[in-house]
């Protein structure tokens, strides 16, 4: 089981982390910011405020720091759904609900906590933000873990015992 959950942490994190940094070049785009200034914002979290005047290895930086984040949430998911049936059985509404956790905890929590700013509430930018959450993170994740996890699972029943 263990290598089940880390092939779908693997193919989780490059899914749904491809598709929510391209989100963020998008909606980033249409308000004018370019990709590389969107990965130096995101290096400037751990790395500091020095990052946005950065060149190109910042940018590559915040790519990197992009990813290491989209791993952790999604370990955390799979080893979830690796343990409770529910979160594959009805994927959808757990990649929403997860989705909308780490919306919350992102920012609602770790941005105003390291740059002391909120969120914009505007109906734009929370629709585009919670649309990237619900369709670029959770819902693949949830998608991904409910085919990886539970075709496995259903072959060989005692994978879900092997696991504890």
């Amino acid at each position: 089981m263990h290598s089940l959950i880390i092939r779908a942490i693997l193919i989780g994190t490059l899914v749904s982390g491809t598709l929510d940094i391209l989100s963020a070049f998008v909606f980033g785009g249409m308000a004018g910011a370019s990709p590389g200034k969107i990965l130096r914002y995101v290096a400037s979290g751990p790395f500091g405020d020095g990052m946005g005047d950065g060149g190109g290895a910042a940018a590559a930086l915040g790519l990197l720091t992009h990813f290491t984040l989209m791993a952790i949430m999604v370990t955390i998911y799979m080893i979830a759904a690796s343990r409770f049936e529910f979160l594959r059985k009805y994927w959808p509404i757990a990649g929403v609900a997860y989705g909308f956790a780490i919306y919350l905890v992102m920012y609602w929590i770790v941005v105003p906590t390291r740059f002391g700013i909120y969120p914009k509430t505007t109906l734009w930018a929370v629709g585009n933000a919670l649309f990237s959450h619900f369709f670029c993170v959770g819902m693949p994740m949830a998608w991904i873990a409910s085919h990886l996890l539970t075709s496995r699972a259903q072959e060989v029943p005692a994978l879900a015992e092997a696991a504890e």
